[in-house]
């Protein structure tokens, strides 16, 4: 496996993401942009791109909120977070200029994109999606679903794809009602599962197993997740 550090910027921000494929494959390939949680780029969303690779995509882990800027305080990561989740603008521009570095990579077929991402990830992938973006396929995990545009889910090109904890306590069931009837009225290829006794990050190790804090990792969800995942690339990304 190749892996490669890639620095790039958004306006006069330097972002650092991280590219990982197979380098004995040498054909084209669809790629696939992961986004992280809000806790920024971390070791956590770099295995997931190095995951994709082993599956036979290039996988790059994007970042959203600037070179070395992470954090492990739920506070601070709230602020991070923050202006993304006020300007979905700002969410669309910054995920598309990741989408465009992916593209320009040598390894990647730029008719076969998709994007993924967890918790603030998610949001994001479905902001890009909302945006019109060329993909055939985005996935989101226990993400935020709402959004401040849902009559843009018109201009989604690609298939949906929402993992979500069913016992997640950050999602009302007004707003899953609300999400998936944004699908439905423009009529968007999409699927929602709901995993049983899944709370919120439940593909996240580092979430802990304690489900009562409503932040927990679901070893059984985050396997029939990842299952799901790859059979929805499967589909929307074959030549």
């Amino acid at each position: 496996m190749k892996t490669q550090v890639v620095e790039y910027n958004h306006g006069s921000t330097v972002l650092e993401g991280y590219i990982a494929y197979d380098d004995a494959i040498t054909e084209r390939r669809p790629g696939v942009l992961i986004i992280h949680e809000y806790w920024g780029h971390n070791p956590y969303v770099r295995r997931r791109a190095e995951e994709l690779a082993r599956l036979g995509y290039v996988g790059f882990a994007i970042d959203m909120y600037g070179k070395g800027v992470t954090t492990k305080d739920a506070k601070k990561a709230g602020q991070l977070m923050a202006p993304f989740a006020s300007d979905r603008q700002l969410t669309r521009a910054r995920t598309a200029a990741a989408l465009d570095v992916l593209k320009k990579q040598a390894q990647v077929d730029s008719n076969r994109l998709a994007a993924m991402g967890y918790c603030f990830g998610g949001m994001c992938s479905l902001e890009l999606a909302r945006s019109g973006a060329d993909l055939k396929a985005v996935v989101s995990f226990h993400g935020n679903l709402t959004t401040p545009n849902p009559a843009d889910a018109q201009n989604i090109k690609a298939m949906v794809l929402v993992c979500h904890g069913a016992d997640d306590p950050y999602l009302t069931a007004d707003q899953v009602a609300g999400f998936q009837d944004e699908m439905r009225k423009a009529k968007v290829d999409w699927e929602f599962i709901a995993f049983g006794n899944a709370v919120h990050s439940f593909t996240y190790p580092e979430a802990g197993n304690n489900p009562s804090t409503g932040l927990a990792y679901n070893e059984k969800a985050d396997k029939r997740s990842l299952d799901a995942m790859k059979a929805w690339f499967a589909e929307a990304l074959a030549r």
